[in-house]
């Protein structure tokens, strides 16, 4: 990876490989997003190479972040290292929705979910319902819920909105990169503003 290329996304002289670089969402957006946590016992799912578990790391009073990727575990380790932030970070190697790895984590008040929704290829189509994020966002969702009301969920552009419709009282926030429509972020609980707002968030690209 293009040592250049890391620092412009994630802030400084991290590891990455080409999948966790692409996986890993750019450092304005992170920073913005755990803002939402600050002061929070948190959950995160699908740490990749560490790049949320550090902005929500400085905001929280503590993360558990679950990785089911061993060597995506090493690299994120390595980064909150090179962060100073490795005391505040439980990490945890396994399915985040095993439910008796669940039942071991540590007591949270807040989840932050990403799943793995990179591209597979051609014709890829994304789905919310059924998903097929890695883990499956729904399933997911569910699965955080049942631990904490307040739960942020990080989804793709292209998402059909209508797959949202029967989802419990959640804020849906845009974020931009310029004119680049990046992702989505639903805000549940605490986390969120009123009932069914749109909110947008727009950093330069």
């Amino acid at each position: 990876m293009d040592a250049r290329e890391i620092r412009r996304k994630f802030g400084d002289d991290y590891e990455a490989s080409e999948r966790t670089f692409k996986m890993g969402i750019d450092h304005r957006f992170t920073a913005h997003l755990a803002e939402r946590f600050r002061g929070r016992r948190v959950l995160e799912t699908c740490t990749g190479a560490g790049f949320t578990t550090m902005a929500l790391a400085r905001a929280a009073e503590h993360v558990v972040t679950i990785e089911i990727e061993p060597a995506h575990q090493a690299q994120a380790r390595r980064n909150l290292e090179n962060a100073g932030l490795l005391d505040r970070v439980t990490f945890v190697l396994g399915d985040a929705l095993d439910p008796g790895l669940l039942r071991r984590i540590p007591p949270v008040d807040a989840a932050f979910l990403d799943p793995d929704w990179n591209d597979t290829g051609p014709g890829h189509v994304y789905r919310f319902k059924g998903s097929n994020t890695k883990p499956p966002a729904d399933a997911l969702l569910e699965a955080a819920l049942r631990i904490t009301e307040n739960v942020a969920l990080v989804l793709p552009p292209a998402l059909d909105l209508a797959e949202l419709e029967g989802l419990p009282p959640h804020e849906r926030q845009e974020l931009y990169l310029g004119r680049s429509h990046e992702l989505h972020c639903l805000f549940f609980g605490s986390l969120g503003l009123a009932s069914s707002a749109v909110t947008e968030f727009r950093v330069e690209g």
